[in-house]
């Protein structure tokens, strides 16, 4: 059975007499109360007049509007009948995108999907850049204007594509990391990029949609899934929600790349985290062809070892316009495997052929020419850019084994290990540990889980275990910091080479010492 966050419930009052002169809303909580296992309800001020002028319209029959604020039911809205659909979104807060879906509450259905570029983009493409943005005179009004917007946008879409008025969106969960939390419910990012590095608030309490201007119905509870520190935030706690790792008997492990990697260690009985950034190369962000895992991303490449002749993988099977993560990894891996580039990363120029030409930057492999393009431009790989894909593969694997050496854990005693996002949705395993990003594993270890940070939302929106069970993390959580964790920056520095400084850990892994 379902237990959503909002809920509507159907009342029937005695009428008020001169033999009873209960006031409107006493009326109406009292005739409500005996539906609510857990507690009396209580109406915010703010939506005081309205339910009890809605109450005495409807003639003192109809259905309760009643929102779940941790545990303590709030009445906000009455109306003459049940509605036939009650909606709730479900977001995840990206840095560079937005999505979200729509949900039935009372069923759990997917309604309508939708997703739109992060409205601060044009402040900032990072969080750093953004967080000293706000520190200028209007800069953090800006930013939160910029986010909410865009989340409005969004709920228009959704309303579009549902048929259904953005005022009947009757609750809102937002799953984020720390600064773009911050953004969104207009707080000082000013000391998250400061040693030593604490939020304003790891846990905000929920609020009412119409409190931060959102263009849904303004009684709609706003729940913001907690964060555990300032690289560790709400969309990793999704994350655990949609893999259920603090469920599992076994020790397992989730990994989100995106504009960080985010990782956590563990089972039911305990769970330990950390996060560093890893990610922004394989997101677009570093690499000059870099684009996110949309229509035009290449996202596998082969090479033939014989011939040397690339083939490749676009989302969406029409023409390329660019290297998603999965595919820039890709296509390091086999030039590696075909001995096209060093276990540095550097290209060599006796095996790579035709295909590398001399850039305005140094050495560029041609992966796919102007004429095959979406735009007519070549797709390149530029030694910048395997360059950034070389420190973010190694901060990757630094992370992952920083961690497991944390808690006395080896990679082989882990049963499974989640990887969430587009990361884990497009990206090949087996070529993640060619490159040494990933530990040299059986692949079926792996089990991508999609976007965790948009399921873990969705089950907040419906399930009051799984809003109980966000909470109870954080207080569960150890999160390591690595900013200043001296073992880190040990292992990143051996993680440098391909597969690895030491490649007894990557057995399955050809080696080619030399030039």
């Amino acid at each position: 059975m379902l237990t959503p966050l909002v809920r509507a419930i159907a009342v029937a009052a005695p009428l008020p007499s001169l033999g009873d002169n209960t006031g409107d809303l006493d009326r109406l909580k009292k005739a409500l109360a005996p539906q609510l296992s857990w507690g009396m309800p209580v109406v915010p001020y703010q939506r005081l007049g309205k339910v009890a002028e809605r109450f005495r319209a409807a003639g003192f029959t109809g259905a309760a509007i009643v929102n779940d604020m941790l545990g303590t039911p709030v009445l906000v809205d009455f109306l003459p009948q049940l509605p036939p659909v009650l909606a709730g979104m479900a977001l995840d807060l990206g840095t560079t995108h937005l999505e979200a879906t729509l949900v039935d509450l009372t069923t759990g259905a997917v309604l309508a999907r939708a997703d739109l570029e992060n409205g601060q983009i044009r402040y900032g493409a990072d969080i750093l850049t953004r967080i000293h943005h706000a520190a200028k005179d209007e800069g953090l009004a800006e930013l939160h204007r910029a986010i909410i917007g865009s989340v409005n946008d969004l709920a228009l879409e959704l309303s579009r594509v549902s048929g259904l008025a953005r005022a009947e969106i009757r609750a809102l969960s937002v799953s984020g990391n720390t600064s773009m939390v911050h953004f969104f419910l207009n707080i000082n990012p000013h000391h998250l990029c400061r040693e030593p590095y604490i939020p304003m608030v790891n846990a905000p309490d929920p609020c009412l949609a119409g409190e931060l201007k959102l263009a849904i119905h303004p009684a709609a509870p706003v729940w913001l899934l907690p964060s555990v520190g300032s690289y560790f935030g709400g969309d990793l706690i999704s994350g655990v929600l949609a893999s259920g790792l603090d469920q599992q008997a076994e020790t397992c492990m989730l990994i989100d790349v995106g504009t960080n990697a985010e990782v956590i260690v563990g089972n039911r009985e305990w769970l330990i985290a950390c996060a560093g950034a890893a990610g922004p190369a394989l997101e677009g962000g570093v690499a000059r062809m870099g684009m996110r895992a949309g229509p035009g991303a290449i996202e596998h490449v082969q090479i033939d070892p014989d011939s040397g002749e690339i083939s490749y993988q676009t989302i969406g099977k029409g023409k390329p316009k660019g290297l998603c993560g999965s595919g820039l990894i890709d296509l390091v891996a086999e030039l590696y495997l075909t001995r096209q580039i060093d276990i540095r990363g550097k290209f060599r120029p006796q095996a790579a052929g035709d295909r590398l030409i001399q850039g305005s930057e140094g050495y560029q492999f041609v992966v796919v020419e102007g004429k095959n393009s979406a735009d007519g431009q070549p797709v390149v790989l530029d030694q910048v850019d395997l360059d950034a894909l070389m420190r973010s593969k190694a901060a990757m694997y630094a992370i992952l084994t920083t961690l497991t050496n944390q808690v006395g854990v080896a990679f082989a005693d882990l049963h499974r290990i989640y990887v969430a996002g587009a990361f884990g949705r497009h990206i090949s395993p087996r070529q993640a540990i060619v490159l040494g990003m990933l530990p040299d594993l059986d692949l079926a270890v792996y089990e991508p889980v999609g976007n965790s940070s948009l399921v873990g939302a969705q089950r907040i929106l419906i399930e009051r275990a799984a809003r109980e069970r966000s909470l109870e993390l954080v207080r569960k959580i150890t999160y390591l910091e690595l900013n200043v964790n001296q073992e880190f920056m040990l292992r990143f520095s051996g993680s440098r080479f391909i597969p690895h400084t030491d490649h007894t850990l990557f057995p399955s892994v050809p080696f080619f010492d030399g030039d």
